[in-house]
């Protein structure tokens, strides 16, 4: 039986600010009674979307977690186009994103930029999901180890043991992720969890132990109970199959039920 297991989703750019809010409505209605027990839910939705959101969230009293999909490194300066540290808060952000594929690959941000934006968002207060993952190519050639091995140890580099428990880790394989993905087998998941496992205890200690471990890539309900019933995977970090409240809600339900 798992402590604690926590359920998300990034809603990328999809969601409208009034679609978020009715959103996160229905989400809070239909998974209220999760809330002082085992599942940690987080909505990480559109910039624009998270003022509305956190006071949607304020007024229901809610305790789904507000994050926000990247940050910049610094808190200001001539960056058109980013966003700061001092701006996501004021908007009602309490978690910050970094290193999701798409910004990886589809913007080119390097590992130095995630350890710089990690350091960041600690020393302002945020929690942090580092996300992590390998590409095709990377796993045909049978270096997706050393990847995110390097993924992690560069982006987590300038954190101490004492913050690690505002650190999460999101392993997302490219390849698995996105309209075109491949899910990936249970076997090869578990596997890359505890490399990572291994790989955050070499950095923190026992303090690696604690941190976090969530899997995201074609989540959905038929796999979602043998997803989090790996040893080693810590929550479920859902796509497009948890856009729609009833269906997210059926599945942490459903990944619930397998470990309880």
């Amino acid at each position: 039986m798992k402590d604690r297991v926590y359920f998300g989703t990034n809603t990328k750019m999809y969601q409208t600010a009034a679609q978020t809010v009715e959103y996160l409505r229905c989400l809070e209605k239909r998974t209220r009674d999760l809330a002082d027990g085992i599942a940690q839910r987080f909505v990480i939705p559109s910039y624009t979307a998270l003022y509305p959101a956190r006071r949607q969230l304020d007024r229901m009293g809610s305790q789904i977690l507000l994050g926000a999909q990247n940050m910049g490194w610094e808190e200001q300066g001539e960056y058109t186009g980013e966003i700061s540290p001092l701006m996501l808060a004021e908007a009602g952000a309490r978690l910050v994103m970094i290193g999701h594929s798409e910004r990886r690959h589809t913007f080119h941000e390097t590992d130095a930029q995630a350890e710089k934006k990690v350091r960041c968002a600690l020393d302002h207060g945020f929690r942090v999901l580092l996300c992590v993952g390998e590409q095709a190519q990377e796993r045909q050639y049978g270096v997706g180890a050393e990847v995110l091995r390097m993924q992690l140890k560069i982006g987590l580099h300038q954190v101490r043991a004492e913050e690690t428990d505002r650190i999460w880790v999101g392993y997302e394989p490219v390849w698995a992720i996105g309209v075109g993905g491949v899910p990936a087998p249970t076997e090869y998941v578990e596997e890359k969890h505890r490399m990572m496992r291994e790989t955050l205890m070499e950095l923190f200690g026992q303090a690696g132990a604690r941190i976090p471990l969530l899997y995201g890539g074609s989540v959905h309900l038929d796999n979602a109970g043998a997803l989090i019933r790996c040893d080693a995977v810590d929550g479920l970090f859902v796509g497009r199959s948890a856009w729609d409240a009833a269906r997210f809600d059926t599945i942490i339900r459903k990944a619930l039920r397998a470990v309880l």
